[in-house]
């Protein structure tokens, strides 16, 4: 893991990092909002969407003036969600995290856009149940991008030392793993959803999810896409068992005048309709996944494969 030293250099960028994070997520906040509604991010300047008033620049301070107004718009005093000032922390704290594990660079650079990528598609899945192109599709050509650039590890050095052919230049392998992991990564989900479909009938994830993970497969290569899978589908699983779980309980207390076997019935068949009406957010799971992977990914495979070493 590659860490800077504290010195005054590294609190003055650090620092200047998350400032830096904390402008971008108030930025994020307009495309989260905007985006799904298929609204530009770049005009009409930010608005109080209860009274549509102008927000001034001393109240669109990142995280302070949520605080300093208690939450609520200046003028109608309509609710405003706590969403934005934790998106903006978040993103904030990501860029300052991006910078003390890889160093200044452009390594760090790529994460901070990997984040920003990231966060914004979570959120917006988390509201709306949608993955925005807008988000998703540059973001592929953006890893991409920068794979000839930051090394992105995978498939390319194992296959050139199985075989006779003379080792390719980094950066063209580099390259090569980041389409691996592209195409990877949206296949694996592709596939995935058409099974389910095929056994279930039931639709389990859309073509936002499979953008979302080419996009993680540009970024990160085939090795941490696959791990993003796996802690997506197992965070994704542990959620969605709980929760039915819970609405299972809940349902059940209605019906404990009732015999067992009917009340048992009954709150199972109410579970699985509810189920079915609010389906769970793939993305988000898979948007920390991705996240996890792109900061200890590499150290979580390395200490797993050592233990059998």
């Amino acid at each position: 893991m590659t860490l800077i030293s504290p010195t005054a250099d590294f609190w003055f960028f650090a620092c200047f990092a998350l400032l830096f994070g904390l402008i971008f997520g108030s930025f994020l906040n307009v495309c989260i909002y905007r985006l799904p509604l298929g609204r530009s991010v770049v005009a009409p300047g930010s608005a109080c969407p209860g009274c549509n008033t102008a927000i001034a620049a001393y109240d669109n301070i990142p995280v302070v003036s949520w605080w300093v107004l208690g939450g609520k718009c200046r003028h109608c005093r309509i609710a405003i969600s706590p969403r934005y000032w934790i998106v903006e922390l978040l993103t904030g704290l990501l860029f300052f995290a991006a910078f003390v594990r890889f160093g200044p660079g452009l390594a760090a650079v790529k994460i901070c856009v990997f984040s920003f990528l990231v966060l914004g598609l979570i959120f917006t899945d988390a509201d709306t149940h949608l993955l925005p192109d807008a988000l998703t599709l540059p973001g592929i050509w953006i890893g991409l991008a920068f794979a000839p650039f930051v090394a992105v590890s995978g498939i390319m050095g194992l296959l050139y030392a199985w075989t006779a052919l003379p080792p390719l230049d980094w950066h063209i392998g580099s390259f090569l793993n980041a389409l691996a992991g592209m195409v990877l990564g949206a296949g694996f989900i592709y596939l995935a959803g058409e099974a389910w479909y095929y056994l279930r009938g039931v639709e389990a994830m859309g073509f936002g999810d499979v953008k979302l993970m080419a996009m993680v497969g540009a970024f990160l290569g085939p090795k941490l896409v696959l791990l993003t899978i796996f802690f997506g589908s197992f965070s994704g699983t542990v959620a969605g068992i709980s929760l039915a779980y819970l609405a299972y309980r809940k349902r059940l207390g209605r019906w404990k005048n009732a015999s067992p076997d009917l009340a048992r019935a009954r709150a199972q068949h109410a579970t699985q309709a509810m189920m079915r009406r609010f389906p769970i957010p793939f993305g988000v799971f898979l948007g920390i996944g991705a996240l996890i992977s792109a900061f200890f990914g590499e150290a979580l495979l390395a200490a797993y494969l050592g233990a059998f070493r």
